[in-house]
């Protein structure tokens, strides 16, 4: 799986990412830092790598509809420490081994995944 950290990602949340044999591109490997949310997300479904963010906006369905995208996952932490967040990394890890992300919003929660699927999938 390619997957893309945003600028509000620490790099050192690939490190989990990497042993598991995925690929890690940041929005800084590219100078996209600052760069508009369409402009990130275009860049992640051209290069056909998942977004992981904790920007919400990535949650609009209608502004970023996930069936159109390699998938989004946002990370949401009540206490959001360097040790909580990589914690929220290793549960991805573990989750994208039996189900992808892509077409799909993924909201990661301690000890749980919210999954948004699609339109056609959700019929």
């Amino acid at each position: 799986m390619q997957f893309k950290l945003d600028e509000n990602c620490d790099p050192r949340w690939q490190a989990p990412l990497i042993r598991a044999g995925h690929a890690v591109s940041t929005v800084f490997d590219e100078d996209l830092q600052g760069a508009e949310d369409d402009t990130i997300a275009a860049a992640c479904k051209r290069e056909e790598r998942c977004l992981i963010t904790v920007d919400l906006d990535f949650a609009q369905l209608l502004d970023f509809p996930p069936e159109h995208s390699p998938g989004f996952i946002i990370l949401r932490h009540p206490h959001p420490t360097l040790a909580g967040m990589q914690g929220l990394i290793e549960q991805i890890v573990h989750a994208v081994s039996k189900e992808s992300p892509v077409g799909r919003l993924w909201i990661v929660e301690p000890g749980r995944i919210r999954i948004h699927l699609g339109p056609t999938e959700n019929e």
